[in-house]
Order: structure tokens, then C-alpha cells, then sequence
């Protein structure tokens, strides 16, 4: 029963990580203005587009290596997997709260750690 709810917690990171791969590679200027409301001036979004590109696609590869764990047949290497990836997160997330903004940690690392021990419990 817990492998089946760290399924569905990795899947739901995997649908929140292609978002922000979204926000930040295609849709900084709009969406991303929305998302950052306030703690970036306006007037930044454009000149740092092809930053928030670039870590659009470093979440793209968290996406695919989660969707990957997904996919495994053998039990023990997809929570291996999973576990690797989760974990990145969690030390992107715990930095981003340190560096940029405390928010960062209720959305993308605490979920990450709550997926982490489930799939480390599983």
C-alpha cells in the first residue's frame, strides 16, 4: 500500500517539476511574472528569460529521471531511482529556500521529502 502512494507522490513531483519546466522555458515573461509576483522586479523577467530556460531544463531532466522510476519493473532499482531523483530535488529545493526564497521549500522540497520517505518506506 505505501509503494502505491509513493507512486502517486512521484508522479504528482514529476506534474509539478513539467510545470515549472513549462513556466520557465516558455512562458517566463507571463507566467512566471505571475508565479514571482513580487520578489522580482518587473523589469528583470526578460533579461534573466534565458536563465530561467536554462533551469527549465534542468527540471525537465528531474521529470524524466522520475517518470523513468516510474516505468522500472523491478521494484528495488525503481525506488533506487526514485529515491536519486527525489533526493536532487530535495537538495535543490532546501537551496533555493536558503538563497532565493523560503516558499521554495513548501512546494518543491517538503513534497519531496514526503516522497522520499514513502518510497524509501515502500
Amino acid at each position: 500500500m505505501i509503494a502505491y502512494f509513493a507512486k502517486i507522490m512521484v508522479a504528482l513531483i514529476a506534474l509539478e517539476h513539467l510545470f515549472i519546466l513549462y513556466m520557465e522555458m516558455f512562458a517566463w515573461e507571463t507566467v512566471g511574472r505571475k508565479v514571482f509576483r513580487g520578489a522580482l522586479p518587473d523589469e528583470m523577467f526578460r533579461p534573466t528569460r534565458v536563465l530561467a530556460a536554462n533551469q527549465g531544463l534542468y527540471n525537465g531532466f528531474l521529470v524524466a529521471g522520475l517518470v523513468w522510476s516510474l516505468l522500472i519493473d523491478d521494484p528495488l532499482w525503481q525506488r533506487k531511482v526514485a529515491l536519486f531523483f527525489l533526493g536532487c530535488i530535495i537538495v535543490a529545493g532546501v537551496y533555493g529556500a536558503v538563497s532565493a526564497s523560503r516558499r521554495i521549500f513548501f512546494t518543491q522540497a517538503l513534497p519531496a521529502i514526503i516522497g522520499f520517505i514513502l518510497a524509501y518506506a515502500a
